[in-house]
């Protein structure tokens, strides 16, 4: 009987890619010098090669929305970021960027605006005013930063500064003790090699968890996400409101309990245990005067598949 074919390398494993290329030009080193030259000149050559059918096949494509397709594609857009080969400029591809996760930074009560984007010699940077009353406190931050620099890095990887300032004007008539300031959400932003904070705070990890996308509207359902090898994971509560999902760490901040057998009636999420309510829509916040909130994760669609991203302290698990 004929083998089964090969299922197709999906984008998660094509994200991987250059990872693997560069463990294998590392391990070339081994040999000596001239073995890792040689090693670099021929993956110089392929690239070239391909790089070349690539520029022949855009310029022959006389069909707008055909391009757009082709930039649409994440493992195709990638490939003529690479090779200088992208229809639209760093300007467009940011601003499509922030479009996408706008509808997550809506679910925590703002909004972000693209003030200006500059290229420098040395990369190119990113200015932006978070907006709305992001109903939460400061650790907040955190959620809307990762899923930011995640979405512009992701569509412009020669970008290698995002800075934020506060808002133009803020909203008068809110409650400012539940803000987190603009200016405090993500500061300045220094990408390094494993996209870090510059905060020292370590590299971030997104985990695919597509169990996620079997919760129905009103469930609440607990997960292990990043355990690995037989380390214990990262305990996840995940709640589905409507047609949106929204992932917290599984800790009642008033009881610091587990939020196992949780109940939620709308927006609102009831510990088990202290019966404090938190609204899940608003980042966590704390209802009925509660001042403590829920620790937020950032939740976003990445290949297809609900993702939740975890940070890393330095040389501990997040």
């Amino acid at each position: 009987m004929a083998d089964r074919p090969e299922s197709p390398p999906s984008d998660a494993q094509w994200r991987t890619a250059g990872d693997r290329i560069q463990t294998l030009l590392d391990a070339c080193a081994a040999g000596g010098a001239a073995a890792h030259d040689r090693a670099q000149q021929l993956v110089r050559e392929v690239v070239g090669l391909y790089g070349a059918g690539l520029e022949r096949i855009m310029g022959s494509l006389h069909d707008p929305a055909l391009a757009e397709r082709l930039a649409a594609d994440d493992l195709v857009a990638s490939l003529l970021l690479v090779h200088g080969l992208h229809p639209h400029d760093l300007h467009r591809r940011v601003s499509d960027a922030l479009q996408r996760v706008r509808p997550y930074l809506g679910s925590h009560g703002g909004d972000v605006d693209l003030l200006a984007v500059s290229e420098e010699t040395d990369g190119a940077g990113v200015l932006l005013a978070f907006t709305g009353s992001c109903k939460s406190c400061p650790s907040s931050a955190v959620t809307l930063e990762l899923a930011v620099q995640d979405a512009i890095w992701a569509a412009a990887p020669e970008v290698t500064s995002i800075e934020v300032v506060a808002a133009p004007s803020q909203p008068t008539a809110v409650n400012t003790s539940a803000m987190i300031p603009a200016e405090s959400l993500l500061a300045q932003i220094h990408r390094d090699g494993s996209h870090g904070s510059a905060s020292g705070r370590g590299a971030t990890t997104w985990h695919p968890v597509p169990e996620l996308a079997e919760l129905r509207a009103g469930e609440v359902g607990g997960f292990a996400v990043g355990g690995t090898g037989g380390t214990i994971g990262t305990n996840v509560l995940a709640c589905r409101v409507g047609e949106e999902t929204f992932a917290y760490r599984d800790r009642c901040p008033v009881c610091a309990d587990s939020l196992a057998g949780a109940t939620l009636n709308d927006a609102l999420l009831r510990c088990p245990r202290c019966q404090r309510q938190f609204d899940v829509v608003h980042a966590g916040i704390g209802a009925h005067d509660c001042k403590d909130h829920l620790d937020p994760l950032p939740l976003l669609t990445r290949d297809g598949v609900l993702s939740v991203a975890l940070r890393e302290a330095l040389g501990t698990p997040a």
